[in-house]
């Protein structure tokens, strides 16, 4: 999130989101007996392709969620516009409490300021609870034959316009994070965007790309081979997952912060004992020590709250990512 306000240790608004399962279960016995998730497959959708952080994740939370529920949590991955399709579609889903959404930072605070994204975050999708938090790392080609931050921007310097970026696409957290570095450092990479991680670490890996805002899970296992060069992370302290690596604010641009989130949407239309039903089992899920360890290994931290929360965070978001785009002339490619 580019210039959003990342989790500080001890003082972080996000942290606030986490709240006792007492309060949980206190919450789901009031809604208990009324209208009720269907007792039928559910579909999770995933803004973008298989193999990327948030479907890695999906994928996780689904498997605790089905064994919960006793029923059928299926995958759908709907990769494009930077995650603003699926968002389209789950604007017009059933609300019947069968579809939900693993939604993101792009769609529901980025995008509406820079396209028409075929749906108002406001009156046609309902928060269920903030999902996950990270940050991006820069990773490189190791074609370019630089190690640090610094070689990066001295030779992004030296060839202003030549290099270029991957991103999951425009008006995702990937993207906006290159837009903030070009600004903060004062260089010019060019921004390409891509239907996902995935492809994207595929170019960046074949050297059709020369960097990447990527997540620590998918970078992760091509730094441990030495097949991408990890330069920083984007948040305002050091991943759990890269505990080694510098962030972009301790290299020499103090307050960079650049951090990504998945957060549970659905429909507005649905029922509100449903939406709460859902907010009851995705945090249960969350809370679940061993979903934690397993999301936390791939540099995901868990950051489950109320509905309410989630709809405050999202407004305040997209009024910081709003004002970044206006200043920096940032439009859709």
């Amino acid at each position: 999130m580019t210039h959003t306000t990342q989790p500080r240790r001890g003082s972080s608004r996000l942290q606030s989101l986490t709240w006792p399962l007492a309060w949980s279960l206190a919450a789901f016995l009031g809604v208990a007996g009324a209208q009720d998730i269907p007792n039928k497959p559910i579909t999770m959708i995933v803004g973008f392709a298989a193999g990327g952080a948030s479907d890695t994740a999906a994928r996780l939370i689904a498997k605790k969620l089905s064994e919960n529920l006793g029923q059928s949590v299926v995958i759908d991955n709907k990769p494009g516009a930077g995650g603003n399709i699926a968002h389209q579609i789950i604007a017009r889903s059933e609300p019947d409490g069968s579809v939900i959404l693993l939604g993101s930072i792009g769609p529901l605070a980025i995008a509406p300021h820079m396209m028409k994204v075929g749906y108002d975050v406001q009156k046609d999708i309902a928060p269920l609870t903030m999902g996950l938090l990270f940050p991006n790392v820069l990773v490189v080609s190791p074609n370019l034959g630089v190690k640090t931050l610094a070689q990066y921007i001295a030779l992004a310097k030296a060839k202003p316009g030549v290099l270029n970026y991957a991103s999951t696409g425009s008006g995702s957290a990937s993207h906006l994070a290159g837009e903030l570095f070009n600004q903060e450092a004062n260089i010019d990479i060019t921004h390409i965007p891509y239907k996902g991680g995935a492809p994207a670490l595929t170019d960046l890996l074949g050297g059709r790309v020369s960097a990447y805002f990527s997540t620590p899970s998918s970078a992760g296992p091509y730094i441990e081979t030495g097949k991408v060069i990890p330069l920083a992370t984007t948040g305002l302290s050091r991943s759990p997952a890269l505990p080694g690596l510098p962030t972009v604010s301790e290299s020499g641009f103090k307050g960079f912060n650049a951090v990504n989130w998945y957060a549970f949407v659905a429909s507005a239309q649905m029922h509100p004992k449903i939406l709460d039903r859902w907010n009851f089992e995705i945090v249960k899920v969350l809370q679940n020590p061993e979903v934690k360890e397993a999301l936390l290994k791939h540099g995901l931290t868990p950051e489950p709250g109320t509905r309410e929360e989630l709809a405050k965070f999202i407004e305040s978001e997209s009024k910081k990512w709003g004002k970044l785009i206006r200043e920096r002339k940032i439009s859709a490619d």
